[in-house]
């Protein structure tokens, strides 16, 4: 990126306006001519402006008829939380499915590493997202009951808690957080029209019932990835999103609807049909539940 100078005096006032006009730096851009500020495992996902009168291919229950939306770019993990990952953060690996590699032999132990963690609650989300950034010395996303520390917030449910569904996120803050649900399905899509995530052929890109029989997970980045570079979207284990789940109109706000027991999940699943794995298609769970089924992504801010 060019750094822009701010001299003193006319002819360095005209240099200075020349050189501005120059500085410009877009996810756009960067994937043109293949750089980025995207942190390590991270693809930047260019944002974009929708005013509600567009045409989708395929078409979408979020991108709905008059829902004006803003997406800020962002940047967003090109695979899976994996076990590996879950393990550093947390300490531990919750009960989870067998694994194995993409050509079907399986795995135990650390070879399960690249695999994505699965059994994990949105609760149990949250609380990742937030160690992680405080290990790296981000701003944490989420407050539970006045704080940004999971340590305070106790002993993770394992059904309905309503001081848990109250947790706030902050936007605008630089650590770890799940996807809003018109951010996943934005990023899903790639900037492309295929029916899941990078293709119209469900076995290029995805893990479902049929390429695993219904055996378990595979290793992360072993399909085909999607036009902004993401892996798996379509398949492997669904994904939480941020959002409530419930019916989306003209006026849902960016970040879901107000109310709603259930939270947001997106993208198939080892042991989900095709149907499921594609780039529109929607699905919830209760925060506090977890199954063989269900894993997450993560997100950053890119401002």
């Amino acid at each position: 990126m060019r750094t822009c100078l701010k001299k003193s005096g006319i002819l360095a006032a005209a240099i200075a306006v020349i050189v501005i006009a120059g500085c410009k730096n877009t996810a756009e851009e960067d994937k043109k001519t293949g750089t980025s500020n995207a942190p390590e495992g991270f693809v930047e996902v260019p944002g974009t402006s929708i005013a509600g009168t567009e045409s989708w291919i395929p078409s979408s229950e979020v991108f709905v008829s008059g829902r004006v939306l803003e997406i800020n770019s962002f940047y967003m993990s090109d695979h899976e939380v994996t076990r590996a990952e879950y393990k550093e953060v947390i300490g531990s690996v919750p009960g989870i499915a067998d694994a194995y590699d993409k050509d079907g032999h399986k795995l135990t132990g650390d070879a399960a590493g690249k695999n994505p963690v699965n059994t994990v609650s949105w609760y149990d989300a949250l609380v990742y997202c937030n160690k992680l950034s405080i290990k790296e010395s981000l701003i944490p996303c989420y407050k539970i009951n006045g704080s940004t520390n999971p340590d305070d917030w106790g002993a993770v449910p394992t059904s309905s808690d309503s001081t848990w569904n109250a947790a706030t996120c902050d936007f605008d803050a630089d650590g770890y957080r799940l996807p809003t649900e018109a951010e996943w399905e934005w990023a899903a899509r790639g900037g492309e029209n295929y029916i899941y995530a990078g293709s119209n052929d469900v076995n290029v890109v995805a893990w479902y019932t049929s390429n695993t029989n219904n055996t378990g997970t595979r290793d992360v980045k072993t399909k085909k990835k999607n036009g902004y570079g993401l892996y798996d979207m379509s398949g492997n284990v669904c994904e939480w999103c941020w959002d409530r789940y419930g019916n989306i109109s003209n006026t849902t706000p960016n970040t879901g609807s107000a109310s709603g027991s259930g939270r947001c999940l997106r993208g198939g699943s080892w042991c989900y049909s095709a149907d499921r794995a594609r780039v529109a298609y929607r699905s919830s769970n209760a925060p506090g539940g977890s199954s063989f089924s269900l894993g997450f992504r993560l997100v950053r801010s890119a401002n």
